[in-house]
């Protein structure tokens, strides 16, 4: 009995020991474990910490610019030396809103994004839908790699290359008398407004086309079928069918058709001949040198891109994105 209990004497020292190595972390170790219950139990918690400072930092920075961009339309320029004062005046705000000319060129410039979205609409959905419903796994790939493909071509080269096509004049050909279009099939819509719509049409095609494929992969087979066996045809089973189910989609892909057109001003100045839109005139303003007044026409284009995304909001376009 005595060398069974000096057996359990020295177990229960071990256990004892064990124990207390074990019960006994670090401090620290014991905070992490305290720390991380807290937050297994506070998703939103766990979310702040792991985003809060680059949001933050991202706040700073482009909110903050946007403050001061705003601050800055409302001083006073100076005529003589042509630099803006530390006076403080409504004059640019008021000039900007109720000035007939410039009145036009915001109308032309959201026609130029509204066209622009129409007419990818136009292209974007049947392309998708072959992609996503018709097109075999194989070949799916193959046309989704060709979508994006323009993507990897640099802007500018985009934008001259369709210079070239519509009317690229003595400084891109041996003759004068057309491009790529009106040598091909006798007829090019030129330089001008047209042209414009054209361009921003190829080069933000891919923006509209994914969002709309997206929402067709999600799309469910049987939808279709039981459209088909309730006798309808695929013009209106693809109208009272599939589309309302793609206007988040749609509208997703609208915001980057409509925000990026509306803001260019590269295109309209190598296509664009006389055409001003909102980006060529804040431009000129700059180059004036008006700051006050180029930093107030900015709201123009502030104020119609926050109404745009409301709208788009209430479609339930930022489900799609």
């Amino acid at each position: 009995m005595c060398a069974v209990h000096r057996l359990g004497h020295r177990l229960g020292g071990v256990a004892l020991l064990s124990s207390t190595l074990t019960t006994r972390p670090d401090a620290p170790a014991g905070l992490g474990r305290r720390i991380g219950r807290v937050l297994y139990h506070r998703p939103r918690l766990r979310l702040v910490g792991s985003l809060g400072a680059p949001l933050l930092w991202l706040v700073a920075i482009y909110l903050g610019s946007l403050l001061l961009l705003i601050v800055t339309a409302f001083f006073r320029l100076d005529s003589a030396s042509q630099k803006a004062t530390s006076e403080l005046t409504t004059e640019n705000i008021t000039e900007v809103f109720t000035n007939g000319a410039y009145f036009a060129v915001v109308r032309r410039s959201i026609f130029v994004g509204a066209a622009v979205t129409a007419l990818c609409l136009a292209i974007a959905l049947p392309m998708a839908f072959y992609i996503a419903k018709i097109a075999s796994p194989r070949l799916r790939r193959a046309l989704i790699v060709a979508v994006l493909l323009p993507l990897w071509a640099g802007y500018l080269v985009k934008a001259y290359s369709w210079r070239a096509m519509l009317e690229p004049g003595s400084k891109f050909a041996a003759s004068a008398s057309g491009g790529f279009l009106k040598s091909t099939i006798g007829w090019s819509p030129g330089f001008g407004l047209t042209g414009v719509i054209i361009t921003l049409a190829y080069l933000w095609l891919p923006y509209m086309v994914l969002p709309i494929y997206a929402g067709l992969d999600r799309l469910a087979p049987s939808l279709l079928d039981a459209s088909g066996d309730l006798g309808a045809r695929p013009g209106r089973t693809f109208l009272s069918v599939v589309v309302p189910q793609l206007v988040p989609s749609i509208a997703a892909g609208s915001i980057f058709t409509f925000s990026l057109s509306l803001g260019d001003y590269i295109t309209p100045n190598i296509v664009g001949g006389k055409v001003q839109l909102i980006g060529n005139l804040i431009a000129r303003f700059l180059l004036a040198p008006n700051q006050p007044l180029a930093a107030a026409f900015t709201l123009w284009p502030m104020l119609i891109i926050v109404v745009y995304l409301f709208g788009m909001a209430r479609l339930k376009a930022f489900e799609s994105l």
